[in-house]
């Protein structure tokens, strides 16, 4: 999905290089999806306390982005197993042929994710949150691992609003202050709600492959039209919210900020309404709600520490 859309010539289409198919595969910006809900969750206990632990917050990021490898490449396996991704030539699996090795390694990656996430909870003598980052691995793991495969209910969305949102963001809020907070988790609302943007995103351009491997996305389930015209209005709740907030006192002027993300929203939304059924227009939509995901994360997070 990464490769950009090659220009119709003579009724064909070159092939990717492999260079362009690995790093669709690898998905680079995706990880972006791990960070924001930690330095969203660390920018707000800073604006609290004034400190932050470095050493707990490079150990957290760390580990956040060790466990989405392994829910990238772990789906990579699962969606080999069901045949929906036989038209995707970026996909793990397929690239390589060695789908044990790719699980392996996901594993692997697992492993390291959570014996970070112990380690600070060993060090701290607090297990709250290895209870919330176990608690997303195995809502991450619903996802797509049999016997659930809760994505293919169409329920996606919202096992990844909480999963980046609520819970990641409450749990790197609580790394650094031992506490709750109601403002981190009011924060972690519009984390949420961008991160499943993302998703959601993600099916306009694959309908078909969704449909005959049986799963029911919402773009399946509400049709290209419907979706892209519920888009600007989950859009438009990351701003509402933030301004209610500040409104309200619950957050500071600066979050403000989160205004410069409107050009990545104004992009995403104008291509999907104009090209939502034509899935070679609109497969890298996915990538723009990346960016509206990254800078709006960012403003966030900088508004709490500004």
């Amino acid at each position: 999905m990464l490769q950009s859309v090659e220009p119709l010539s003579n009724q064909s289409i070159s092939s990717p290089s492999p260079r362009k198919l690995w790093l669709a595969a690898i998905k680079p910006p995706m990880y972006s999806v791990s960070i924001i809900p930690i330095t969203t969750g660390t920018a707000v206990a800073f604006g609290e306390t004034g400190k932050i632990n470095w050493v707990v917050f490079i150990t957290f990021l760390l580990s956040a982005i060790l466990l989405l490898v392994w829910e990238n490449l772990c789906n990579d396996v699962f969606d080999s197993e069901t045949g929906i991704d036989k038209n995707k030539a970026h996909s793990l699996v397929n690239l390589t042929g060695k789908k044990n090795v790719i699980f392996a390694i996901g594993t692997i990656c697992l492993l390291l994710g959570i014996g970070g996430v112990l380690g600070i909870s060993l060090w701290q003598q607090d297990g709250s949150i290895l209870i919330l980052i176990a608690l997303c691995c195995i809502l991450g793991y619903s996802y797509q691992g049999p016997p659930f495969r809760f994505g293919y209910q169409g329920w996606g969305e919202a096992i990844c609003f909480f999963c980046f949102g609520p819970l990641a963001v409450s749990a790197a809020y609580y790394s650094q202050t031992q506490t709750w907070s109601v403002r981190a988790l009011v924060a972690s609302i519009v984390v949420g709600v961008a991160t499943s943007l993302i998703l959601f995103c993600s099916h306009f351009h694959q309908v078909a492959d969704d449909i005959a491997a049986g799963k029911r996305s919402p773009i399946v389930r509400l049709g290209t039209g419907n979706s892209a015209k519920l888009l600007p209005w989950v859009c438009a709740s990351i701003y509402v919210t933030t301004l209610i907030c500040i409104g309200l006192g619950a957050f500071p002027i600066w979050t403000a900020l989160v205004i410069t993300s409107l050009p990545a929203t104004w992009k995403l939304c104008t291509l999907v309404n104009e090209y939502h059924d034509y899935p070679e227009r609109v497969q890298n939509c996915k990538f723009i709600a990346v960016g509206l995901h990254f800078w709006s994360g960012i403003c966030l997070g900088l508004g709490f520490i500004l």
